[in-house]
């Protein structure tokens, strides 16, 4: 454990200088315009697990961005961890509200992370968190400390429903093989108190369309007399909740898993204080399903939310028009037992039916992917629960994220493997919204607790 140490720290600069130059190559997968910039980050991750001591490394062409693949094989009848990251990350927007360039990383302290954070698009969702897994490999291969195998897959389209991936893995099943799979695209409760990911929500992602009139309309002239579809969209999104915030959909909970009264207190130990929450957000007041508390709405309870919504004008001064079209996207958050494709034609039918006569409705499905729940009780888990109780002091607390990572139920399916969520994130480190940071405290801790899942991993597997 010593060595780790003095190694993170004799080579601190050198990490941290790194991730910032893969930080400013801004590999937005959503937006065609940054396409180059994704295939030149690939470039870069394939010669960073080249210098880290991968014994092969290529990029694999997919149907979409390409996949980086790596391995470091040192003998075919040890375990085998493959690592699973993602190069791509969010959209910036809204500009604006960044307090520097998104993709000009710098460090600032904060209160939470007063030794530093770094402040760019994707420095945690994904390119820090992966990139701890570069720098550990680089730390056993250097100190001859590598105990097993390990393949290394890192894709381009995760922020976009990692279509390729899914190509990819089917094709690969001889490539892939391994004994667990381990991420880090996740967080962690606090940089005192360490957690493990045991659960995963699925996810529906859709995008609605309602029409009118055939064209914009003068909002004196025919105001009244025919349907607007920006004040019927905003009807209809209304009707999906009801008084108690529960999803109206038909058939919606039907396969919902309900948690026993003793799986909810065991999830209640996790330290929480709803006021901090509050202040964090600014928010007078916590708001959701009843019957339930602010960490089980976002873990445990399936969601349906508006991610976006808009039509007519939205230029400067006025403009009074009643438009022909009206859009939104909405996405659902999925628990354990929802089939996300089967709750997306749950939400057309009924979305659908819900229109009233003057428009029409067109909702397109996106992407999706399923829920997951990994056992406590499985060598993974209890490898990296060692892992983090040895250079946090305290043993991890299992915890069930509201997130979604539809390529680990993937990964069961396909690859027959159980996966390990090793995240070293906070709530507070801003993922998909403008300022997002990772601590330099949870990159070099990531660097040094991910040799020692291996080590744990190994001698518990014999």
């Amino acid at each position: 454990m010593e060595d780790i140490k003095a190694y993170v720290q004799q080579h601190k600069d050198r990490f941290i200088n790194e991730l910032i130059e893969l930080l400013k190559i801004p590999s937005v997968s959503a937006d065609t315009a940054y396409s180059q910039d994704v295939i030149d980050t690939a470039d870069a991750v394939k010669e960073s697990l080249s210098k880290a001591g991968c014994d092969f490394v290529e990029i694999c062409d997919t149907p979409g961005y390409p996949i980086v693949y790596g391995e470091k094989i040192i003998d075919p009848n040890l375990p085998t961890v493959l690592v699973y990251g993602h190069y791509d990350v969010q959209p910036p927007d809204p500009m604006e509200l960044w307090t520097s360039p998104p993709f000009e990383p710098v460090i600032k302290k904060t209160e939470i992370h007063p030794e530093g954070a770094i402040f760019a698009r994707g420095a945690c969702d994904d390119k820090g968190q992966m990139y701890m897994h570069v720098k550990a490999l680089e730390y056993m291969v250097q100190n001859n400390t590598l105990p097993c195998n390990v393949k290394f897959m890192i894709e381009g389209e995760e922020e976009v429903g990692s279509k390729s991936l899914g190509w990819f893995v089917e094709r690969n099943h001889e490539k892939l093989k391994n004994d667990v799979i381990l991420i880090s695209d996740t967080g962690m409760i606090s940089n005192q108190q360490p957690s493990i990911t045991t659960g995963l929500r699925g996810l529906s992602y859709v995008e609605v369309e309602v029409t009118g009139p055939n064209r914009d309309l003068h909002s004196g002239l025919y105001g009244g007399a025919v349907a607007n579809p920006i004040n019927i969209l905003a009807k209809m999104i209304a009707s999906l909740h009801d008084e108690n915030n529960h999803i109206t959909i038909p058939g919606f909970y039907d396969k919902v898993e309900e948690l026993s009264l003793e799986e909810r207190a065991e999830m209640a130990k996790a330290p929480f204080s709803l006021e901090k929450y509050k202040k964090a957000l600014d928010l007078n007041d916590v708001y959701g399903e009843k019957g339930y508390v602010t960490n089980e709405r976002n873990s445990i309870r399936p969601t349906l939310d508006v991610n976006g919504i808009w039509g007519g004008y939205q230029g400067e001064g006025a403009k009074t028009v009643i438009a022909s079209k009206a859009f939104a996207k909405i996405s659902m958050r999925l628990v354990p037992n929802q089939d996300w494709e089967e709750i997306t034609e749950l939400f057309v039918k009924h979305f659908t039916s819900i229109a009233p006569a003057g428009v029409t409705v067109k909702v397109t499905p996106h992407h999706g992917g399923q829920g997951y729940v990994t056992p406590i009780d499985s060598i993974g888990y209890k490898a990296a629960n060692m892992a983090y109780t040895e250079t946090f002091g305290v043993p991890a607390i299992p915890v069930r994220s509201g997130g979604s990572i539809p390529i680990v139920a993937l990964f069961e399916k396909e690859l027959k493997s159980k996966t390990i969520l090793m995240g070293f994130g906070l709530d507070s480190d801003a993922i998909h919204s403008p300022n997002e940071h990772f601590g330099i405290f949870n990159y070099l801790k990531g660097i040094e607790t991910i040799p020692l899942f291996y080590k744990y991993f190994v001698e518990l597997s014999k």
